[in-house]
């Protein structure tokens, strides 16, 4: 049994989002210690949870402990000292919405973000979106490789939670490490944030490349050219490169690439083969946040001026129809330029 947090951390947690991340992340934050308020919007839905302590549409092998109340409205929420947005990124803006009308979340309250996504109408990161309806909150940000299915059986994980205060980075880094899990800290805000979001979109293009049987080199060089992309893009919007060569963005990149639980990859892959996207995403209630934050992100890309070749190729697939044989033949024939670049 993992010790109880120090005296510098919140005793209680609210997790706003039933999704798989979010049922991991109530489950964890529990381990910890910490009495956890698990909200999410499908009344009957959390009724089942609070009931067999397991959520049945995501992460159903999942047992949540004992600690672990659900709440299906905002207004049942009472205030606690943790409180972490766990929504798809275009649902962010009304959930904060909803949750500074429900008046719970009060002025000094660790508040993070836990969701990988740049908002289409504004460009705008998770935490900025979450920022502008909690107005005076410093809000942080959680990510890394962290596959739910993996947290969920305890396997080994990291992340890094980013932070400008730095004193509200330690604390939340002690909220989220446990035997299993470690937790570094970062005041890279913008470039983890940034990072989260983009290596979603790569996860698609190894995905094709996948379906497409094009090999282990294709998609070596996809994924290395991927993070160089991803560099650039990051660099433009503010983020450090360092922060690319860390959990949030070479770590997430890689395992969001060649996992089996990547819902973005699976997307990839099976436009790879030839399956409709609107036949993929009516398949599947779990959200691959890269099929939206391709359109919000290749719209940044054009404003900031940054060069995305691949980016603009999945942008192509998803949104004009492009065939992904053509998208292939076309980044293979670009001109030739140092890899530096």
């Amino acid at each position: 049994m993992p010790a109880a947090p120090s005296s510098a951390a919140p005793a209680s947690a609210i997790v706003i989002g039933a999704g798989s991340w979010g049922t991991a992340l109530a489950a964890m934050l529990a381990e910890r210690g910490l009495a956890v308020q698990f909200w999410g919007r499908d009344e009957a839905l959390m009724r089942e949870i609070d009931v067999t302590r397991r959520n049945p549409r995501y992460l159903s092998q999942l047992t949540l402990p004992a600690g672990v109340k659900t709440a299906s409205c905002l207004d049942e929420l009472q205030p606690a000292g943790l409180v972490v947005f766990v929504v798809p990124s275009r649902g962010m803006r009304a959930v904060a919405a909803q949750v500074r009308a429900a008046g719970f979340v009060r002025d000094d309250d660790l508040v993070v973000s836990c969701t990988k996504g740049i908002e289409l109408e504004t460009g705008a990161r998770m935490s900025e979106v979450i920022a502008e309806a909690l107005p005076g909150r410093t809000v942080a940000a959680l990510s890394g490789p962290n596959h739910a299915e993996e947290i969920a059986r305890h396997l080994p994980s990291a992340a890094v939670v980013a932070c400008a205060d730095q004193g509200r980075a330690l604390r939340l880094q002690e909220c989220f490490t446990l035997p299993w899990f470690r937790c570094y800290t970062s005041d890279d805000v913008i470039g983890v944030e940034w990072a989260g979001a983009l290596k979603n979109v790569y996860a698609i293009a190894a995905g094709i490349a996948r379906g497409m049987n094009l090999g282990d080199n294709a998609i070596a060089a996809l994924v290395t050219r991927a993070l160089a992309e991803m560099i650039r893009f990051g660099i433009a919007k503010g983020g450090r490169a360092e922060t690319f060569a860390g959990l949030s963005g070479v770590g997430d990149l890689v395992a969001t690439c060649y996992s089996e639980h990547s819902r973005n990859s699976r997307v990839g892959r099976l436009l790879g083969q030839g399956t409709p996207l609107g036949e993929i995403v009516a398949s599947t209630r779990m959200i691959a946040e890269g099929v939206p934050n391709t359109e919000s992100l290749h719209h940044c890309a054009r404003q900031a001026g940054v060069r995305t070749p691949l980016l603009d190729e999945v942008y192509a697939i998803l949104y004009q129809d492009k065939p992904a044989k053509l998208a292939m033949r076309d980044l293979l024939s670009r001109d030739p330029r140092p890899e530096k670049e």
